[in-house]
């Protein structure tokens, strides 16, 4: 037995003893619905160490999202419909069955191809299943940015796509201009739809220049976060109350503060 399958065997004991009669009293109670918003918490969380690039933190949150995975399989087990034995046989599976090119005949020597041979594997997976859409498994309460970045995607496997950035820069265009003339016709219902259209244009975007429209937009929004924390402070060097200041106090201050990062950026540039 390796060091690894010791350490994640223990892992599944203290959670059967936390569970267990004398165990716990909060873990006993737990059910599926009620930590599944640490579930989510937990995955945003090594969300937020990949960004960071701290090591030390991806791997202890790393730890806490491999506990509620555990968490929800010795549920399972109580009540009789899988274990984690399961989970695990199930991924294995799958993983073997989609890299032919590895553990297999198949042959695949780009990234393209790997990409390919998935979305066919996935094909066949879903004549066995009910949804056969090549839309399934993405999953409605993913945040709306990057589910439309995964449809997107997988629409683009089958070549449902446009063929380069350009082109969805003009339905961006496209897409603005139906959102001005629901405005022009003031019509609320209109103009929600056609925003839709432009933010799910946007990410389409996004992802012809190997972007992820929600990585950028959390970027814009701490830039955001910044930059006003500075007007506040630039205020309060004036002595001014921010609930007091005329727009034109604030543009002035946005933009010194926008100017200042930008000239922060440039000194950081390497020069050649």
């Amino acid at each position: 037995m390796t060091r690894a399958q010791e350490l994640f065997g223990e892992l599944v004991q203290i959670m059967e003893r936390l569970r267990g009669p004398g165990g716990c009293p909060w873990d006993r109670e737990q059910t599926h619905q009620s930590i599944k918003p640490y579930l989510i918490e937990e995955a945003y969380e090594v969300a937020e160490a990949i960004d960071a690039g701290d090591p030390a933190e991806l791997c202890a949150e790393l730890g806490d999202l491999m506990l509620q995975i555990v968490f929800h399989a010795q549920m399972a087990r109580e009540a009789g419909t899988f274990t984690i034995e399961d989970v695990l046989a199930h991924i294995n599976a799958k993983m073997v069955r989609r890299h032919p090119h590895v553990f297999g005949s198949a042959t695949a020597e780009t990234p393209r191809e790997v990409l390919r041979n998935w979305a066919r594997i996935k094909a066949e997976e879903r004549k066995t299943q009910e949804d056969r859409s090549v839309l399934a498994g993405v999953p409605r309460s993913l945040p709306a940015l990057q589910r439309a970045h995964r449809l997107g995607e997988k629409a683009a496997h089958v070549g449902f796509d446009w063929p380069h950035a350009r082109a969805v820069l003009s339905k961006v265009h496209e897409e603005l201009a139906e959102l001005e003339a629901a405005l022009h016709h003031e019509s609320p219902e209109r103009a929600a739809e056609e925003l839709g259209d432009l933010l799910f244009a946007l990410s389409s975007l996004a992802r012809h220049l190997k972007l992820h429209a929600e990585d950028v937009l959390q970027q814009a929004s701490d830039r955001f976060t910044a930059r006003f924390r500075q007007v506040e402070a630039a205020l309060a060097a004036r002595g001014l109350d921010p609930h007091e200041v005329p727009p034109e106090t604030w543009d002035e201050l946005w933009e010194a503060a926008k100017s200042a990062d930008h000239a922060a950026a440039d000194t950081q540039e390497p020069r050649s």
